[in-house]
């Protein structure tokens, strides 16, 4: 084994204020994320309760292109925290060189996509010809405009390998200020700024991350990183792809069974009515302030399981997987306390219509019963991913979305209607956390035992 550095906070520093402390920075830029998301959909609540409905059915194509960025980065940024807890910079490097090209690659696709094929994803969600002309309108931009997603997202996961989260924080803080402050601005119309409507949205969630992108590719460049960035004597490699996309690859597939369990759900959902639909959009954008302060949690933790798992050092993987399960824990748990207690105060901030209050109302109640066994549950999927096993999450993600929650949903919704749809949530979080709960204690057995023996 190489030997490193004793003094390198990942491997020295008590856990919880150093957890707390790359966390912090992560967990601060995605709730300032997550209040983006909100403002940005009661903007366009404004406009209509169609348009409203009309970004939810976009919203599992979003979350394809984030499942590109999200795992490609997990993959990335496990790959450069395992290198560096070995001592191999240089894998490092050529693993954040690699990633960069993919970021690249990945936006030219989407923009072909959304050139020629907008109208198609959005139709196959619903037939209603308002909702298809408002959501065309709206992701073909989003989609045009993807590399200006794909860079800032990727760029900030080399980072956070190196436990740098302080400038992806900075970089999250400048893509989310900006298009709150670009929104009302392009969707209404003010001074020499046109009223776009719905477009208006995406034109400032694109022009947004571009400034965020340019900041972040400036400082990946030309900041005082540990892991240095250059294409100057670049070689393509095909083996750092397979290592990347090791972990990735599944963290991809997650995000995307993700969508796909979105848009199933807007199709059962379109049964209905599409103020359903609206309700749903509402509750995945107000749960993103739940839980997304545990993926900031995440962005802390995983290089410091990697690092360790890397290093060997099985005692501090096992104290940090303590203190990154009891705060998920705790954050959910607070977030389980709001959705119970303010429900109707959550859906007035979209609208006030007697039908949305009395779906959206019932829709957050019960949804949200699930969640203080998501916290750990999430936490248990990265903890996975730290130690190189992308597997085991990938199998569970796909059984809790596709074969627990959406056939549950269908089979509720045909029993007792719309009111019964939303217990499949709590129902399939339970499941899936009993069996993540046996799995991961299964292998991390097997991984302290084999940590044991090498040291």
């Amino acid at each position: 084994m190489t030997n490193k550095p004793q003094d390198n906070r990942l491997g020295t520093e008590p856990i919880l204020p150093l957890l707390f402390k790359l966390a912090a920075p992560s967990i601060l830029s995605m709730f300032i994320q997550s209040m983006y998301n909100v403002v940005d959909s009661i903007f366009v609540a404004r406009l209509s309760e169609d348009a409203l409905a009309a970004l939810s059915l976009a919203f599992p194509i979003q979350m394809v292109q984030i499942a590109v960025a999200v795992g490609t980065g997990v993959g990335a940024s496990s790959l450069i925290s395992r290198s560096l807890g070995r001592g191999s910079r240089r894998e490092a490097e050529r693993a954040a060189s690699h990633v960069l090209l993919l970021a690249i690659v990945y936006g030219a696709i989407a923009a072909f996509i959304g050139v020629f094929f907008p109208e198609q994803l959005i139709g196959m969600f619903t037939d209603d010809p308002l909702l298809i002309d408002y959501g065309t309108r709206y992701i073909w931009i989003i989609l045009v405009g993807a590399t200006a997603m794909y860079i800032p997202m990727i760029a900030n996961s080399i980072l956070r390998g190196e436990g740098n989260t302080f400038i992806p924080m900075v970089t999250m803080l400048i893509g989310s200020i900006m298009n709150i402050i670009l929104d009302p601005l392009f969707i209404f119309g003010y001074g020499i700024f046109p009223r776009m409507g719905i477009e208006g949205a995406a034109v400032a969630t694109v022009l947004s991350r571009i400034i965020s992108g340019s900041f972040i590719v400036y400082m990946l460049f030309k900041g005082n990183n540990e892991v240095k960035v250059s294409f100057r004597n670049f070689e393509f490699d095909f083996s750092v792809i397979k290592d990347i996309y090791q972990v990735g690859f599944p963290a991809v597939l997650m995000q995307v069974l993700a969508s796909v369990m979105i848009g199933g759900l807007n199709v059962i959902l379109a049964g209905y009515s599409s103020t359903a639909i609206a309700a749903m959009g509402i509750y995945f954008r107000l749960q993103s302030f739940v839980f997304m302060p545990v993926f900031g949690l995440n962005q802390g933790y995983l290089p410091i399981v990697g690092y360790n798992f890397g290093y060997n050092n099985s005692k501090r993987v096992k104290e940090v997987m303590k203190a990154g399960f009891l705060t998920g824990f705790v954050f959910t748990v607070l977030g389980f306390a709001i959705f119970q207690l303010f429900p109707e105060q959550l859906i007035l901030l979209f609208g006030d219509s007697p039908e949305l209050m009395e779906i959206g109302v019932k829709a957050l109640r019960i949804i949200s019963l699930a969640f203080p066994v998501i916290g750990p549950a999430i936490v248990g999927g990265t903890t996975f991913q730290a130690v190189g096993k992308g597997m085991p999450s990938l199998i569970l993600s796909f059984s809790r979305q596709i074969l627990i929650l959406l056939p549950l949903a269908f089979l509720l919704g045909k029993i007792g209607g719309l009111d019964l749809i939303w217990y499949a949530f709590p129902i399939a979080e339970l499941i899936a956390v009993v069996w993540m709960a046996v799995w991961l204690k299964s292998t991390m057995k097997t991984v302290f035992r084999i940590m044991e023996r090498d040291v």
